[in-house]
């Protein structure tokens, strides 16, 4: 039995798009935050009397869709370990699944660091970072602390995330609606890539705003990381919105909060939104800005659900099998 606990991240530069569907290979590098909230808790053990994996998610069987990719995954993990064995998955997930908040990328964190330790495999973290890319791409993200960069790379073996240094941020995440949203981030991507016209033009300055961001980092410039990260996210959604039929993720709601990060910038507090494939708006400020940002939005959006977060731990293994209450781990003494 191995258990592993892994938080989405969010990204500042997005990952929106694949050259190889396979492989998970993205059409940009990306640079992301993880997060100190919203933790995915999995566990893996081994069951060499099974005759197929059991995949159990908040305590009832996993849909055969969700299970299957599961399983897909494993079958990476048990072919670089040159075993078979079945194995029974079980995943408590705090934060809202398919609603644009990388569920996805917290999930598949958390399973590779479980399963590579479960089949015995002692992969260091890049290797865990290609491993948890083949599960979900932006996944390859959370197994880094804190600000992570993810190459594009050529093929499997340069396609991973390491950390990155710059200034300490902190987000602030309005929940605008926390359901499934009704296309996945899987599906637009192909329908982006294949019928938008601003596809092409989506990846050339998505490449531009990678290297402009890094040197921001660089030179600890919070100003121009928040500008490339809010003009970076509206640029994504115009690439997403031009396809045809149309994918709009966005809500009225989640307009009204990009202008209020404009607002809060002119009343001289330093925010700026972006938001991933869903309507959920994230505030991005520097990390000492954090309580202010959300107190600022309370008073605006009363009756919103606001979710402060700092910078969080990468995915890693823990020693007891834990259950999942709201944003917070609590520890179960495994018996």
């Amino acid at each position: 039995m191995s258990t592993a606990v892994a938080h989405p991240n969010i990204a500042l530069i997005k990952y929106w798009g694949k050259r190889d569907d396979d492989l998970i290979l993205p059409a940009t590098g990306s640079l992301s935050l993880t997060l100190d909230v919203f933790p995915t808790t999995t566990t893996v053990t081994l069951d060499p009397h099974a005759d197929a994996d059991r995949v159990v998610f908040d305590g009832a069987p996993a849909e055969p869709r969700a299970a299957a990719r599961i399983t897909t995954f494993l079958d990476l993990v048990r072919a670089q370990a040159g075993v078979t064995t079945r194995a029974h998955v079980d995943t408590r997930n705090s934060v809202p699944t398919g609603a644009g908040l990388a569920s996805s990328a917290s999930g598949f964190a958390a399973l590779a660091v479980a399963a590579a330790d479960a089949y015995g495999l002692d992969l260091d973290e890049q290797a865990l970072s290609r491993l948890a890319r083949r599960g979900s791409g932006s996944a390859c993200r959370s197994v880094i602390a804190g600000t992570a960069i993810w190459h594009a790379g050529t093929d499997d073996a340069t396609s991973y995330a390491e950390p990155v240094a710059g200034p300490a941020l902190g987000m602030v995440i309005a929940v605008v609606d926390a359901g499934a949203k009704a296309v996945s981030s899987r599906e637009a991507m192909i329908r982006t890539r294949d019928t938008s016209p601003y596809a092409d033009a989506w990846v050339r300055s998505t490449a531009d705003d990678l290297e402009a961001v890094r040197r921001a980092f660089a030179r600890q410039d919070f100003t121009a990381i928040g500008e490339l990260t809010e003009s970076n996210a509206l640029r994504m959604h115009a690439a997403i919105m031009a396809c045809r039929p149309p994918i709009r993720y966005l809500a009225p709601r989640s307009v009204a909060l990009f202008d209020e990060a404009a607002r809060l910038r002119a009343a001289g507090l330093a925010a700026y939104a972006t938001a991933d494939a869903g309507p959920n708006v994230v505030f991005v400020c520097r990390d000492a800005d954090v309580e202010a940002v959300h107190g600022a939005l309370a008073e605006r959006f009363e009756g919103d659900r606001l979710v402060a977060a700092h910078a969080g731990p990468g995915a890693h293994l823990i020693d007891g099998a834990h259950l999942i209450d709201g944003a917070h781990v609590i520890d179960e003494v495994r018996s």
